[in-house]
């Protein structure tokens, strides 16, 4: 997209800030709120693409839930000939990758900030059910005062949901992939907390702890390599810091942080002298569920170790059987026994051990009834007694939650609660009601809401304009998000002090705002002609549309008056049109027909006061032009 082009007759195109797979992002200029932002535009090559489309709106729909200082704010979403479009808060700076390609080695406490702005941006996410699934620090932003915001919500997904998670195929980048998404499992929160422990690895080394010659050998390392220690690219890093990275990186999801934010708290604790002596963190259970074999050699030398410890001990007054055949017979023979038993102790204890540890019971929220089975029997656990039980957003026999303790003996089984189904709701009309009030019903019964807020001079602040559901509308809380428009209110503007300013200042601020003037004539001495000598309301107050500012106006003794005229404009919507452009000329005391007074969009029939300031005996004229075209016009205006 070309600089200059005009998005959405809002968003004027600067320059590109970067191109992507599914989207190219611009720098632009917010014409109605006069501030820098940054537009996302889907490529036109993937205007057709379902999935990409169905992506780039689920990213919005993601992001618009979120309102954290850490998270790249969503300002507008729309459509412009076809291209989609997402407007966000634009961030001045780089991306965690470059910073750390250009700073490194980072001090330790800085490193830490870092992370907590993280840590605190995901828990918030989290906090909202939506885990982001593709953390990397190509996806987090710094700014010039080390201000951490996170973007891209392109593959996130609800907790619940595992749409995106396809057999054989893996989401998320390759280098910060967790070992459940190296599977094919469904993300967790604890799959983003992997990743958020990567991140930490590279922020401390520079660098990421696996790389390989392609995507799967990169995410098999994952899977099954230990993650290497970052106190050899460092030693000055403590081991307490480097236990919050072996945390979090857990193979086994259940032994990492239950929380970002409880890892923010253990990570901001690690360069405390009181944790100086703490030990490597070592994983519990992540060979819970391996079948060992016991090593034939090892039970040989433990037997041939009885043998010599059993030949060499011996009690005070025992007699020698060193030159008696007889007796070495006998020792021999007992030595073959004690042998025996020692190996045979070794099998039963392991036996022991082995058949009767704990395991960890793995997540089986979402899944059906089969899947779970085989989710089970991989840990060596089964169903056990299932009870059910209605959710808001778990579908019909898939598993709500697992009523059994998170670790059990070997081969025992688990009990789950199954959902008997999703609830249906009829829409009500919310137009009118409180925003507050509605929101908080609809959550609770497992809606998702937007709000979008808007001005309005008929509808008081709070209150819904309208829904984007039709009332009487049967739905599923987790087929179809609810946004409701809701009214900020009339939109007032401050009036400055016009004192001493020309009066074609007064009437530009009136046009632009859509306020009323009243000019009143007064004879100074001390003030320029047509320049203002007192204003009503006071500098400072606000106005709404439509009110009136009085001012008094230093004149040379001509006899001047004031009148209002109500034009009123008719609406065209001929050819499906639902605006209008229209502009308005006077003539006056201070006016001509060559200068535009006033430049509004109408959507309705509307009618607007004119102010015209006349002297004695003179004529006022107007003329309207309606979508370039001169719809009425008058030239007997008289004080």
């Amino acid at each position: 997209m070309k600089p200059g082009y005009v998005l959405g007759n809002r968003y004027k195109i600067i320059r590109s800030l970067g191109e992507g797979g599914m989207a190219n992002v611009y720098l632009a200029h917010d014409l109605v709120l006069d501030r820098e932002v940054s537009v996302k535009l889907l490529r036109l090559d993937l205007h057709d693409d379902p999935q990409t489309k169905k992506r780039f709106q689920r990213e919005a729909l993601a992001a618009t839930q979120l309102n954290d200082p850490n998270i790249v704010g969503v300002y507008d979403v729309g459509e412009n000939h076809g291209m989609q479009y997402m407007v966000m808060q634009y961030v001045e700076g780089m991306d965690l990758k470059k910073y750390i390609a250009q700073n490194y080695p980072i001090p330790l406490p800085q490193v830490i900030n870092i992370m907590e702005q993280v840590l605190s941006a995901v828990e918030s996410a989290h906090e909202h059910g939506i885990i982001h699934r593709d953390l990397k620090p190509q996806n987090i932003l710094i700014d010039q005062n080390k201000n951490i915001k996170i973007t891209d919500f392109g593959i996130a997904t609800a907790s619940f949901d595992n749409s995106l998670t396809q057999t054989n195929t893996l989401v998320g980048s390759v280098h910060y992939l967790s070992p459940e998404q190296a599977r094919g499992s469904v993300a967790t929160k604890r799959s983003d907390i992997y990743s958020l422990g990567i991140i930490l690895y590279e922020l401390l080394t520079g660098t990421v702890p696996f790389e390989g010659e392609n995507a799967v050998s990169i995410a098999l390392k994952h899977f099954k390599d230990q993650i290497p220690s970052v106190r050899e690219f460092n030693p000055a890093i403590p081991q307490a810091m480097e236990n919050v990275v072996y945390k979090a990186t857990a193979k086994d999801p259940q032994e990492r942080y239950a929380s970002a934010k409880e890892m923010a708290a253990d990570l901001r604790t690690s360069l405390d002298n009181r944790r100086s002596g703490e030990p490597r963190f070592r994983e519990n259970s992540h060979c819970d569920d391996e079948t060992k074999v016991l090593d034939l050699k090892s039970i040989q030398h433990a037997k041939k170790q009885a043998e010599q410890d059993n030949g060499q001990t011996k009690e005070i007054g025992q007699p020698n059987h060193q030159n008696n055949p007889t007796a070495k017979k006998s020792v021999s023979h007992r030595r073959w026994w004690v042998g025996l038993a020692s190996g045979a102790a070794v099998i039963i204890l392991f036996a022991g051990w082995y058949f009767n540890r704990l395991v960890t019971v793995p997540n089986i929220d979402g899944q059906s009834t089969s899947q779970a089975e085989k989710t089970l029997a991989k840990r060596h656990l089964r169903v056990g007694n299932i009870t059910r039980t209605t959710s808001k957003v778990v579908a019909k026999d898939h598993v709500v939650s697992i009523d059994s303790p998170e670790r059990v003996r070997f081969g025992r089984s688990v009990d789950i609660v199954l959902s008997s189904g999703v609830n249906s709701y009829k829409m009500a009309d919310f137009v009118g009601d409180d925003y507050d009030h509605t929101a908080a019903q609809l959550r609770a019964k497992g809606f998702t809401v937007n709000k979008e807020m808007v001005y309005s001079n008929e509808v008081d602040e709070g209150s819904i304009i309208k829904q984007n559901v039709s009332a009487g509308s049967v739905i599923k809380p987790q087929n179809k998000a609810i946004t409701l428009t809701v009214s900020r209110g009339q939109h007032k503007v401050k009036i400055p002090n016009f004192k001493n300013k020309d009066l074609n200042e007064v009437q530009d601020f009136a046009n632009k705002h859509h306020l009323q003037v009243t000019v009143i004539k007064k004879n100074s001495n001390k003030i320029a002609v047509n320049h203002v000598i007192s204003q009503t309301p006071k500098a400072g107050t606000k106005l709404a549309e439509n009110d009136t500012i009085a001012v008094q106006v230093a004149d040379t003794g001509a006899n001047l008056k004031t009148t209002n005229i109500q034009i009123n404009i008719p609406f065209d919507g001929n050819g499906g049109k639902k605006e209008n452009r229209v502009q308005v000329y006077i003539s006056d005391a201070y006016h001509n027909l060559t200068m535009e007074y006033q430049d509004i969009t109408i959507n309705q029939e509307t009618t607007i006061n004119v102010p015209f300031t006349l002297r004695n005996h003179q004529m006022g004229a107007y003329k309207v032009i309606r979508n370039g075209r001169t719809i009425m016009s008058a030239t007997n205006i008289t004080g």
